[in-house]
């Protein structure tokens, strides 16, 4: 069932009707928001790196991303299209008042076309045909922009892809050639398994299915006959990318929380989409409906929506720290590219299919393109992402947190720093930061090197120039063993940091039980368990109270962290985390076997065969 925060209180999201009418509402909410020559929305006053009237057309051309699909669906009179109509002819009227303007190059007006193209594509008879000739050559002008300016090197070469391919479906000159050569460039950030990085040793995140795969399945789908040998192309790759992204996925519903851009929040289902859309079928009908529908019944039980019924900046609820400089009260409409299937109508078979559950998932999941191990429990609906980190970064907000963490959660989610001063505001979870005892901490930016292994992860990373620290991850679950031989020129204070538990408050009586030793520590809420214990190298167990609105899931959590002070030299740190989904203990005790030798440690985990590191040369 949708939770209270959504104005689909009790819509059971099954059917197509279903479907619709979260759509529906999602939009009847935006209804007092529109400018007056309709062309502009306007739903809060944050800002982004672009200009507000830019923001005001994102908004605007956000909604489409549904709108589109929604009509082509349907015969019903829509008076959401009256609005867009008007918007279209004043929008691209450079004499109108609301007019969006000139774009110049990496302007993210281009980034917002590409939804035109998608309208153009599948209801052009409501886009195009209603236009007059004057209209029309203004709106066709006001497109053909794209192709004389530059993007960037990364999904966005699809954008001037998508919008040549609309004006081609109206029968309007485009650049075939700009067309081929973004093409042939995305395909040189091709890696292996289905995997794209976005961009040239770019991250793999969701950028891979809600962008590239996304906009490559609508590729597919509508120039399979002209352009059969890449459109084939693209399906294949999907399919085999769907069993790699299937691992992303609970039976809750939830999914990985991972990477940047996650205020775009259902948009995690949008892959699935797009493949019923192009036809594939990685997995049944009924498979890719559940994923689905169940990610967004996950969504509409979180606190995305505000009290007028706008989604908000933030993840799991409303929170401005964790956002990119890049979102704007409209940016997180892209979520609507999950409403694709829409497009088809209630005859089509996936409206028919019966919804199914996950098809039987291996426990544990190598994915050497993205840089992870993922640890299915699928009893507590839990997944876990251990993480190798990159070879670069690419600086935007708060990247560290985003993709250098040891580990990532469905359930605990991860954190975000709030400021720079102590541990409390960096909420250092399932990291390892450094201080010089002045309480400015560093932690992980990118990797010097790195390799991921069926039995762990391998990670040499430099936080200072004559600080080398070489850190090993074994995998597990509900336990998981971390490793760090650290080489310093420097006095060093070190905490390795825990999973974030959700607690009621910021002081030890919001948990409902907690363990605190000299070298462990652990809390337990209903809601999960979060541990920590000292394994080698003499560590203090504290338990973290991060400042609010840190953690992308939960607006106060507790982080049990190891605390150690290492002089200069050479030091070995070996940490034990624990975490479990529900709220007991039970597997508390029954911390894995570590035996450290001069030149490697062995670790043998409850039923399972020990691994061995060698973590220092002889």
């Amino acid at each position: 069932m949708i939770s209270n925060h959504s104005p689909a209180t009790s819509n059971p999201l099954k059917t197509r009707d279903d479907f619709s009418n979260l759509f529906k509402q999602l939009c009847a909410s935006l209804k007092p928001y529109y400018s007056k020559g309709c062309a502009r929305l306007k739903l809060g006053n944050t800002s982004a790196a672009y200009p507000d009237s830019v923001a005001e057309f994102e908004g605007f051309s956000r909604i489409l991303w549904g709108l589109a699909p929604f009509l082509a669906g349907t015969d019903e009179d829509d008076e959401m299209w009256e609005v867009y109509l008007e918007g279209i002819k004043n929008g691209t009227n450079p004499h109108h008042a609301e007019y969006w303007g000139e774009i110049g190059d990496y302007d993210q007006k281009a980034v917002e076309m590409a939804a035109f193209g998608l309208a153009l594509l599948l209801i052009p008879e409501k886009v195009w045909e209603p236009l007059s000739e004057e209209e029309k050559q203004h709106f066709s002008n006001w497109l053909n922009q794209i192709n004389r300016v530059k993007v960037w090197d990364c999904n966005w070469l699809f954008f001037p892809v998508l919008v040549n391919l609309g004006l081609k479906n109206v029968r309007l000159p485009y650049d075939q050639g700009k067309v081929a050569e973004n093409l042939d460039r995305i395909d040189q950030f091709y890696l292996d398994n289905g995997w794209y990085s976005d961009g040239y040793d770019g991250h793999s995140d969701y950028y891979v299915p809600f962008a590239i795969h996304f906009y490559g399945l609508i590729y597919a789908k509508v120039m399979e006959k002209e352009d059969p040998k890449r459109s084939e192309q693209y399906k294949q790759r999907a399919e085999i990318f769907a069993k790699e992204f299937i691992y992303w996925f609970s039976e809750d519903g939830s999914s990985l929380p991972y990477g940047r851009s996650l205020t775009y929040r259902f948009s995690q289902a949008a892959f699935w989409s797009a493949a019923v859309f192009a036809g594939i079928k990685p997995f049944s009908l009924g498979v890719m409906k559940g994923l689905i529908l169940r990610n967004l019944r996950w969504w509409f039980e979180q606190s995305i929506l505000n009290h007028n019924g706008i989604l908000t900046i933030g993840y799991a609820y409303p929170n401005l720290v964790m956002a990119e400089n890049y979102n704007s009260p409209g940016s997180p409409y892209w979520a609507l590219k999950t409403f694709l299937p829409l497009a088809f109508d209630n005859v089509h078979p996936f409206w028919k299919a019966e919804e199914e559950p996950l098809p039987k998932l291996s426990g544990k999941k190598l994915q050497k393109e993205p840089h992870l191990i993922l640890c299915r429990e699928e009893a507590n609906n839990h997944i876990l992402a251990f993480n190798s980190g990159h070879l670069t970064t690419n600086e935007h907000t708060h990247t560290p947190a985003k993709y250098e963490k040891f580990v990532y959660s469905n359930v605990f989610g991860f954190s975000v720093p709030r400021a720079e001063w102590g541990l409390g505001q960096g909420a250092f979870d399932s990291m390892l930061a450094l201080s010089e005892g002045d309480n400015i901490y560093r932690v992980k930016r990118y990797s010097e090197e790195y390799s991921v292994k069926e039995d762990y992860i391998f990670t040499r990373w430099k936080p200072w120039h004559d600080v080398e620290i070489k850190t090993w991850l074994i995998p597990g679950t509900p336990w998981h063993i971390r490793i760090h031989s650290i080489q310093s020129s420097r006095l060093l204070d070190t905490a390795d940091g825990g999973f974030a538990l959700g607690v009621d408050g910021k002081n030890v009586s919001g948990v409902l039980e907690q363990i605190q030793g000299e070298d462990e520590c652990l809390a337990v809420m209903g809601t999960g368990s979060s541990g920590i214990r000292s394994i080698y190298g003499n560590g203090k167990a504290e338990l973290i109270f991060p400042h609010s609105n840190t953690n992308i899931l939960n607006s106060r959590t507790v982080i049990p962290t190891i605390k150690t002070r290492i002089n200069p030299g050479n030091s070995l740190l070996v940490s034990a985390v624990y975490g479990e989904p529900i709220g007991k203990n039970s597997s508390w005790k029954e911390v894995p076997n570590v035996t450290v030798s001069d030149d490697k440690i062995t670790i043998c985990f409850k039923n399972g065969r020990p691994v061995e590191v060698i973590y220092k040369t002889i």
